[in-house]
């Protein structure tokens, strides 16, 4: 008998069905947005993350060296390669350009609470518009598709920060600071104990000192942003503080701003980003991991060796992922079970007749089983119950005789008959009750 690996899910029908409402709900709601959906490949070159974020994430990918001799890996996110994509057809494609997808991502990592290593994630980019306008769309449509899902707008709330803001005020400091390390640090920090945390601060270039001030002014700035600028006197930490400003002003107007919390100490890990980023996080602090992120990330086109084009999205866990988990605590979880509109049974040689009618009501978008077993009048009713069918067609021999079928309502446990060339009819949903 063999055993999944740690990390990876089986989902069983009735499992999977809730799961799909919420992939099709987010997705509906991308659409909305003007998203154009892509699907892209389970494997890539390594080096499209080893080259941005160190060697060091090799722990972290599900990465092999194939017959060819390349090192590959499966896909642990998706931005390098819709990175990769865009760089490919870019003189072609019109901007902006607006593209999401769905799939499976693989992470060799621990195991926890909303954390797997196989998960499957939405995700939604915008590329060619660095205007703030595009980092508020995207954190609209992030809230409009978990609204959609069925949450109240006070159940969760988006800690929105800015990499540049981080890393001016790093540069500020009278030291030799490794700024990718220390931003990666920063986002380690509600992780990891305090003392933990200010030795990777220590081991990026800060003393001791500092890397207290450094966390001292992240923290004031959550409260007052005039305190970073106070700070430092940098042009460029003024531009960040006042580009923050202005996705905050513009999410307001997209009617979103009610759900964003300045939060300096939210970095996001990838070292790509660049400008505002942002993390999801459950309202009510049951979820006590993040729900999802996403952010802008305007140098990644040109270092892939495209034209330079800003781009901003957020990847949104779907399966696997801390998501389900949120919608389960504030009761907006779909429910399980897979429905089945109608069943038609078959008694006796019915089943050209049995056909003709289970293809009609399909055609009116019902979802139709007929028997294909070769089963006994008993045991396909009992099978109609356990798929909670809603509605059982009996097209037996005797029934056809007399030029009808039955028609039985499982929950009451009332039936009719009505005539078998009238069945469905002009009925977009025939019932027992339209042919008492």
């Amino acid at each position: 008998m063999y055993e999944g690996l740690k990390g990876f899910t089986d989902f069983y029908p009735a499992e999977l069905a809730p799961r799909r409402a919420v992939i099709d709900g987010i997705e509906a709601t991308a659409r909305s947005y003007g998203f154009r959906e892509t699907a892209t490949p389970a494997l890539e070159p390594a080096e499209m993350w080893t080259d941005k974020s160190g060697e060091d994430i090799v722990d972290e990918l599900y990465d092999f060296e194939d017959r060819g001799g390349r090192h590959v890996t499966l896909t642990p996110e998706l931005t390098p390669t819709v990175a990769r994509m865009v760089v490919a057809e870019q003189q072609a494609l019109s901007k902006p350009i607006k593209w999401f997808s769905t799939r499976p991502f693989w992470r060799y990592e621990q195991v926890q609470q909303g954390r797997f290593r196989e998960l499957h994630q939405t995700n939604a980019d915008i590329f060619g518009s660095g205007e703030p306008d595009a980092d508020a769309e995207v954190l609209a449509f992030a809230a409009d598709a978990l609204v959609n899902l069925g949450l109240d707008g006070s159940a969760f709330e988006f800690r929105v920060s800015h990499r540049d803001i981080l890393g001016e005020l790093l540069r500020s400091f009278d030291a030799d600071v490794d700024v990718p390390a220390a931003i990666r640090a920063v986002d380690k920090r509600a992780r990891t104990e305090e003392a933990e945390y200010l030795d990777l601060l220590r081991e990026a270039g800060l003393s001791d000192g500092q890397a207290r001030e450094f966390d001292e002014v992240l923290l004031a700035g959550d409260e007052d942003l005039d305190e970073l600028t106070a700070f430092a006197d940098s042009p460029a930490l003024a531009d960040a503080v006042e580009n923050l400003q202005a996705v905050l002003a513009a999410a307001a107007d997209f009617g979103v701003r009610e759900h964003c919390d300045v939060s300096l100490t939210t970095a996001r890990g990838l070292d790509y980003y660049t400008g505002v980023v942002f993390e999801c996080f459950d309202a009510s602090g049951e979820v006590s991991r993040s729900v999802f992120g996403g952010g802008r990330y305007d140098h990644l086109i040109e270092e892939f060796g495209g034209q330079p084009t800003p781009a901003v999205g957020v990847g949104i866990g779907v399966m696997n992922s801390t998501l389900p988990l949120l919608l389960q605590v504030h009761d907006a979880w779909p429910g399980e079970g897979v429905e089945t509109d109608y069943y038609v049974l078959q008694v006796g040689d019915t089943r050209s007749t049995a056909a003709r009618i289970a293809r009609e009501l399909r055609e009116r978008g019902h979802v139709v089983e007929t028997d294909v077993s070769d089963r006994s009048f008993g045991s396909q009713l009992s099978y109609a119950d356990s798929i909670d069918a809603e509605t059982v067609v009996v097209a037996g021999e005797r029934d056809l005789e007399n030029g009808e079928v039955t028609v039985k309502d499982m929950a009451s446990g009332d039936e009719t008959t009505a005539p078998v060339e009238a069945f469905p009819g002009d009925f977009e949903r025939p019932t027992c009750d339209d042919f008492a």
